[in-house]
């Protein structure tokens, strides 16, 4: 009987491979290889969804392991697929004179924005417990948070409308994750050093609430006070501590892994 070809597989990135039986049952990703954790810099949004599409696609086919970009995104709104017109009050062509542009999007969720001084990390992941792993995300977020002296919290138990992190009624961080095929894409994004204005112009995630900072709730400068500010190097710093705590809420451990590499493997 012949046996058939192993998947090929990409250099440094882990291969997928199914959990063994009697696996932790704390692991809520399916490879078991290490989270690959990848620092991309600034990349437009379309760009970045057709990477995550791609590379999905190969953890799939089980060409790579599981992977966490970490990126941030020039100034974009997105709407998911609960997203209502009249969270885009101002119309397209207001948005597009302030440079915004408007994506929709498979991810669950409403509009919310993502814009430079902004951490955005994509989970592309096998799971067969998304609801947990969401979870996951937001607790990561939080333990980001706390080690800065913030007091955040998750509020899943008011409704979904209110899944993200939270410091009292602000919003600090939000989550959509999609599933296709037993592998998650999309993720989350916390505000580092954003300039928070661009979310007055729209109605956040469906809500009225404020939205909030690391920056804004510490005291630090941001891209608003301080337009001159390495934002990338404050998003980066922040993007290291969320992996490590999301590693620990996932039960998996976290390696680097490198860009050009993971660009590649999605072909």
């Amino acid at each position: 009987m012949s046996t058939p070809d192993a998947p090929a597989t990409v250099p440094g990135i882990a291969p997928a491979r199914a959990a063994e039986p009697g696996a932790s049952a704390a692991r809520l990703v399916t490879g078991d290889g290490p989270l690959g954790v990848a620092w991309l810099g600034s990349v437009p949004y379309a760009e970045a969804l057709e990477l995550q599409e791609r590379l999905r696609d190969a953890r799939v086919r089980g060409e790579v392991g599981d992977l966490l970009l970490l990126l941030e995104h020039p100034a974009v709104y997105t709407r998911g697929r609960r997203a209502t017109p009249e969270e885009l009050p101002l119309g397209a062509d207001w948005y597009a004179e302030r440079g915004i542009e408007i994506v929709d999007v498979r991810r669950g969720g409403k509009v919310t924005f993502h814009g430079p001084g902004q951490l955005v990390g994509y989970l592309v992941a096998g799971t067969t417990d998304v609801i947990s792993v969401v979870r996951a995300l937001e607790r990561a977020m939080v333990a980001v948070a706390r080690e800065d002296g913030v007091d955040a919290r998750g509020r899943n138990d008011d409704g979904i409308e209110y899944t993200g992190v939270w410091v009292d009624d602000r919003k600090l961080g939000s989550i959509g994750l999609h599933l296709s095929r037993g592998v998650t894409t999309h993720g989350v994004g916390l505000n580092v050093v954003t300039d928070l204005t661009p979310f007055s112009w729209v109605v956040p995630c469906g809500l009225t609430a404020p939205m909030t900072s690391l920056a804004r709730e510490t005291g630090a400068p941001d891209l608003r006070t301080e337009p001159g500010l390495d934002g990338s190097a404050a998003v980066r710093a922040v993007g290291e501590r969320f992996a490590a705590a999301l590693g620990r809420e996932l039960g998996t451990a976290v390696a680097p892994a490198d860009a050009a590499v993971v660009r590649a493997a999605a072909g």
